[in-house]
């Protein structure tokens, strides 16, 4: 017969060391996204051969903390923070009762910080190939994505998330949702393009190019450029289009409505930095606050995509395209987060 705490636990009450384990993802997330705000500075003030070795810094572990080296040495540390986090986090996951997706991800997320330190070894080493450069900060985002993922399926409230089968919108919207992080990731990445070809002000005012819709696009820094303006346009479309649908699920639970509202003012603030980082020909500050806004604005859509999965969960769509079902509310999961 089972004793009072096992029917306690099989109730879905959530252990001390899952609270503990969300509690290490959401610092491991926070540092990361300081270490892309850090990276980003180290591009802004162009610091990034500051310190022309590695894994050391003129030979030592501390060299003397000055001009580029403050910069490029300073995300070093950080890097190295976030890869200890990394570890400390797969040895809890794997220990810990949390569910089979994050102890799959923790180990992903240490290959993935592994993968991207010796892709900034390369950077330095071989003298800032651009395919490196760009290589790093792509999986700087992918790496944040995890964390993101992760700090979500280990919040105790995950469990208590409801399944829907929604009849006010199509199935379609999960993907649409996915769509628009894809899209967003995308946009991130010709922005990484962007910045470390030193296009960022190939074409120098904004919002026209040049004093034109469509400029004449002479050179592949101006055709990087405005790739990433219209990157954005891309963005801001399909940010409207996902907002638009996530409130139109009519649920009594917010979790669509906050990371969606998020995504907008994000999306907003995000723009708004673009044209600041061109009117100030590149000013540090906006332009690394761009860079990191943009990884915010990536975790936004990210949350959003994963809960409208996660309120999908288990609904029985009809096969006709298009066709859906009337609400149905499915009870909560029961155990601890997954």
């Amino acid at each position: 017969m089972a004793s009072p705490k096992d029917s306690e636990t099989a109730a879905g009450a959530v252990q001390p060391m899952g609270r503990e384990l969300h509690r290490m993802a959401v610092l491991l997330a926070c540092v990361t996204f300081v270490l892309i705000f850090v990276g980003g500075l180290v591009t802004s003030t162009g610091s990034a051969l500051a310190v022309p070795d590695w894994p050391l810094s003129f030979g030592m572990f501390f060299p003397r903390m000055e001009g580029g080296v403050l910069y490029e040495h300073g995300h070093r540390m950080v890097a190295g923070a976030v890869a200890i986090l990394t570890l400390v986090l797969m040895v809890w996951a794997l220990r810990s009762r949390d569910g089979l997706f994050v102890r799959r991800l923790a180990p992903i997320a240490l290959g993935l910080v592994l993968a991207q330190a010796v892709l900034g070894g390369l950077t330095v080493l071989l003298k800032l190939p651009l395919t490196i450069a760009v290589a790093h900060a792509a999986t700087a985002q992918a790496f944040f994505c995890l964390t993101i993922a992760i700090v979500l399926r280990t919040d105790p409230r995950w469990t208590h998330i409801p399944s829907y089968g929604f009849e006010t919108i199509s199935h379609g919207a999960r993907n649409l949702a996915a769509i628009t992080t894809g899209v967003i990731y995308a946009q991130i990445v010709i922005g990484a393009v962007m910045r470390h070809m030193g296009a960022g002000l190939a074409i120098p005012d904004f919002p026209l190019s040049f004093g034109r819709i469509v400029p004449p696009l002479d050179s592949i820094p101006e055709a990087i450029n405005f790739a990433h303006r219209l990157g954005a346009l891309a963005v801001i479309a399909m940010v409207a289009w996902t907002t638009a649908r996530a409130y139109q699920i009519d649920i009594e639970e917010p979790i669509l409505r906050r990371p969606a509202l998020a995504l907008v003012g994000l999306t907003a603030v995000q723009v708004s930095l673009g044209a600041i980082t061109v009117w100030s020909a590149k000013a540090v500050i906006p332009a690394t606050t761009h860079v990191a806004v943009g990884a915010a604005v990536l975790a936004a859509s990210l949350t959003l995509t994963l809960r409208i999965f996660e309120l999908t969960r288990g609904a029985q769509w009809q096969s006709r395209p298009g066709v859906v079902r009337r609400a149905i509310r499915v009870a909560p999961r029961e155990g601890a987060a997954a």
